[in-house]
This record gives structure tokens, C-alpha cells and sequence, in this order.
């Protein structure tokens, strides 16, 4: 997958400029990660009409921006499973947390890539790396 569909470029394009370039960033990460995973059915969509990443062996990974917090941006994961918890637990206070279900970032702060790439590939795997320790981050 290399081609934003419509409804995305939509939401995209909703965006101010700043917050667009933050969340086309993190969608990078998500397309790269697939890719050097082998993930070949990556499916992009929108799921409460946010960009939403879907694979058959992983969990739902979600990104936006909101104009009720105008100066953050986040990565969304599915709230009932471990991803965030085991997120917190290997990396600890280097993301900024919003419960079990998103690291958020500042739309100034850069982003800690090597640690969200491993997290981004957690979840696009969640279904294999469910039982490991830590989810296998880390490693």
C-alpha cells in the first residue's frame, strides 16, 4: 500500500499545516514499518473518522489530530489490549500516555522514532507477540 485513498487525504488535508506534516509523519512510520516487516495486506481506511491502519495479524493503529487539543497529535490503540500498557512498561515515561488507548505528542517535540517504530510493529503484530513478554519490545 502507497497511496493514501481518498477519505484519508480528506481528513489529511483537513488539518493546519503543522498538524498535518506530524500526522503524515507518524503514517510514515506505519508504511515503513509494514513494509520492513513484510506486512503486504495493510489496509488504510477510517475508523471514526480518523486514519486507521489494519492488518490480519495485528491490532487497529489509528492517528489525528483534534481541534479540542489543537497543540497535540496521537497514535490510537485498541484500549482493551496490552499495547500500552506494555508500551509503558518498556519504554516508561519517554511517550506521554492517555490511559490504555494513545501516546500523544506535542506538535513541537520531535518524536522518539527508533521506540515508536518498535511500538508500531508491536501492534501491527499484536495477534502473533500477544503472549510474549513485554510484547516483545525491546528486543
Amino acid at each position: 500500500m502507497s497511496t493514501t485513498t481518498k477519505h484519508v487525504q480528506t481528513v489529511f488535508s483537513s488539518y493546519p499545516p503543522q498538524a498535518r506534516e506530524k500526522v503524515s509523519y507518524l503514517r510514515k512510520l506505519i508504511l515503513e514499518v509494514a513494509k520492513e516487516i513484510g506486512i503486504t495486506d495493510l489496509e488504510e481506511t477510517l475508523k471514526w473518522g480518523e486514519p486507521s491502519y489494519l492488518t490480519k495479524y495485528g491490532s487497529t493503529i489509528r492517528i489525528d489530530w483534534k481541534k479540542k487539543a489543537p497543540d497535540q497529535y496521537a497514535m490510537y490503540f485498541k484500549c482493551t489490549s496490552k499495547l500500552v500498557p506494555s508500551f509503558q512498561l518498556a519504554f516508561g515515561d519517554l511517550f506521554n500516555y492517555e490511559t490504555t488507548r494513545a501516546i500523544v505528542f506535542k506538535l513541537d517535540e520531535d518524536v522518539p522514532e527508533k521506540e515508536l517504530k518498535q511500538c508500531i510493529k508491536a501492534a501491527l503484530m499484536y495477534h502473533k507477540v500477544k503472549n510474549q513478554r513485554l510484547l516483545g519490545l525491546g528486543k
